[in-house]
Order: C-alpha cells, then sequence, then structure tokens
C-alpha cells in the first residue's frame, strides 16, 4: 500500500470510528451518570458543565488502536511493510518504538480513567491521590524506557548536530519529558475543544516530522491520531456535549511521547507542543509567584487559557488563536527537522 492511501486510510477511519463511537458512547456515560464536577475555584459560567459526561476520550483511544491495526492489517494482506518501511533503513527498533509507545499511551490513559472513575463515582473532582498518580505514572515511564533502553534506543537526533548518545542521561532526560509532558497535556484540557484542536495540530506536525525522517509506521499512527482527534472535535466543540476527561488527555499526552521518541527527536515537543509548554509554565509561574508573593498574581487564572477566558475572551476564540500558535510551533519545528538533516 503507498503511504500517502495508508495515511488517508488511516485518518479518515480513525475519524469514523471515533464520530460514530459519539452515538454510543455519550449516551452510555449519561445512563451511568459520568459526569464532570466542576470546581467552585473555577470561572463561574463554567458551572453550566456540570454534568456532562466525562471521559468521551474513549472515543478516539479506540479509534486510534482500531484504525491503525486495520491499516496495518489491510497492508500485511496487499504485501506491504509500511510498519518498517521508509526512505531509511529501518530495523525492528521501531517496532519497539512504535508498539512499546502506544502501550505507554494506554497506560497512561488507564491510569486517567481511574482518577475519572473516582471521581464521577464518588461525585467529587478529586480523584487519585498526586501520590498515586504520580508512582503510577512513574512505573509506566521506567518500563517504556527500559523498553527502549533494551532495544539500543538511547540517542536522540538534532537537527544540525545529529544522532547524540544520551548514555546514562537517557533515563534522567527520559523521565522529565515523559512527566512534564503528559501532564501539561492534562493542563490543556480545560475548555471546551482546546486539547483535541492542538493535539490535531501537533499530529499533523509528526506526519510530517516522519515523512522527513524517513518512518512511514510512525506517520501513520500519527495519522491515526489526527483522525481520532477531529472525530472527537465534533462533539466537544463549544458547547462541548462530552469531555475527554483524565482518559483522554493522559492518553494523548502519552501518544506525543510515544511519537516524539519514534522520531528520535523529543525535544521536538517544544515546538510541536507549544501550547502545553505555555500552559504548563503559566501554572509554575503562577504557583511560585503567589507563594514569592504571599498571595498576589501573575495571571488572573492558571493555566493561561482560563486566564484568558477571565479577560473575557469566550471559548472558541481560545481554541481558534492556541491552535493557531500551535501550527507556528509546528512549522518552525518541521523546519528545522527538515533543513536539520541536510
Amino acid at each position: 500500500m503507498k503511504i500517502w492511501v495508508a495515511l488517508i486510510f488511516g485518518v479518515l477511519l480513525s475519524f469514523l470510528i471515533a464520530f460514530l463511537l459519539g452515538f454510543v458512547i455519550i449516551p452510555w456515560l449519561r445512563k451511568l451518570h459520568f459526569g464532570q464536577t466542576i470546581l467552585d475555584i473555577g470561572p463561574a459560567w463554567h458551572k453550566s458543565k456540570q454534568g456532562t459526561p466525562v471521559m468521551g476520550g474513549l472515543m478516539f483511544i479506540i479509534s486510534i488502536i482500531v484504525s491503525f491495526a486495520v491499516v496495518l492489517i489491510t497492508d500485511k494482506l496487499l504485501g506491504g511493510h509500511i510498519l518498517t518501511s521508509g526512505s531509511v533503513v529501518i530495523g525492528d527498533d521501531m517496532k519497539v518504538k512504535i508498539f512499546a509507545g502506544l502501550l505507554m499511551a494506554v497506560a497512561f490513559g488507564l491510569i486517567g480513567f481511574a482518577d475519572d472513575f473516582i471521581k464521577v463515582s464518588k461525585k467529587r473532582n478529586l480523584g487519585l491521590t498526586i501520590a498515586q498518580k504520580t508512582g503510577a505514572q512513574i512505573l509506566v515511564m521506567l518500563a517504556y524506557l527500559a523498553a527502549l533502553y533494551m532495544s539500543g534506543n538511547t540517542y536522540m537526533f538534532i537537527p544540525f548536530v545529529g544522532n547524540v548518545d544520551l548514555k546514562f542521561f537517557f533515563w534522567i532526560f527520559g523521565a522529565a519529558v515523559i512527566y512534564l509532558t503528559v501532564n501539561a497535556v492534562n493542563f490543556t484540557d480545560g475548555v471546551d475543544g482546546l486539547c483535541a484542536s492542538v493535539t490535531s495540530v501537533a499530529a499533523v506536525s509528526f506526519i510530517a516530522a516522519a515523512l522527513i525522517r524517513g518512518f512511514f509506521g510512525v506517520s501513520l499512527l500519527a495519522a491515526c491520531l489526527l483522525g481520532g482527534c477531529l472525530g472527537y472535535l465534533i462533539w466537544n466543540w463549544y458547547p462541548g456535549k462530552v469531555m475527554m476527561g483524565d482518559t483522554g488527555s493522559m492518553f494523548l499526552g502519552g501518544m506525543v511521547v510515544a511519537l516524539a521518541y519514534a522520531i528520535d527527536c523529543p525535544l521536538i515537543i517544544l515546538l510541536y507542543g507549544i501550547i502545553y509548554v505555555v500552559e504548563m509554565l503559566s501554572d509554575v509561574l503562577q504557583i511560585c509567584y503567589f507563594k514569592a508573593t504571599h498571595g498576589k498574581r501573575i495571571f488572573k487564572m492558571a493555566p493561561i487559557h482560563h486566564h484568558f477566558e477571565m479577560c473575557g475572551w469566550k471559548e472558541r476564540k481560545i481554541c481558534v488563536v492556541f491552535t493557531l500558535v500551535q501550527l507556528f510551533g509546528g512549522i518552525i519545528g518541521t523546519a528545522l527537522l527538515y533543513y536539520g538533516m541536510k
């Protein structure tokens, strides 16, 4: 199967599955009374979202896994080898990167599911404790990094420099990248359509990056991510009929990490995930400044999308502006990868 055919097939199938699942999963979540609990400290107008079905991330998690599997099987039946094909020589280590990355994302999604389930079953906004969630995340991180380490993937590609062996620093750097990215994506899920919109742009960027790097299997996984996010976005665009919950946002964080490592360039998250970075930095800065000044704030509310809400921005405007910023970061990052390989 030609790569362009596979990519289009992956996007459309993932989109269709995620969209159609909305007709099944949303009523099911309503029937179970799995609704969102809104914090009193949040924007007052968010109270209208009280009871909106959560765990909608199941829609794109299922669609991404199913569509990826279907395209791979179809390609195999047609005599292709898209998973390990490309413009460069690719060994079995690529299979490790892709499947270990996908398993990592699913594992993070399960942690988010446990967190969401506790929230909705107990009718409160606190799910897993910080210690429980962090401990579970550390176990997933170590398992993923161990898989990369045992397959010899301890290096990182840096544009204009080449492959750099991280050696022991591989573990420290990897733990920081994974933990920060997964939680930064989680912070981004704060207004209708935001997280899915910016992640769709990130997926497009990863498709381009994987093609530039010559990793066709990775571009297919990114294409399935794009389709799943767009299919879900139909249901989540303001006013959202469902929320992805930690189930979805933590899975998406895992996918962003998996794709970045699969193209051997985790540093690209700084540009491909520029909105995630800004969201997390705004929260960290707010907390640090609040403690240092004994109660003063830099932003009206953090993460920063809530600041713009408090300034009068509508949720649709926040989504559009943040998505455009994400797109700009993607263009810069893709240009660096393209020219950095020359």
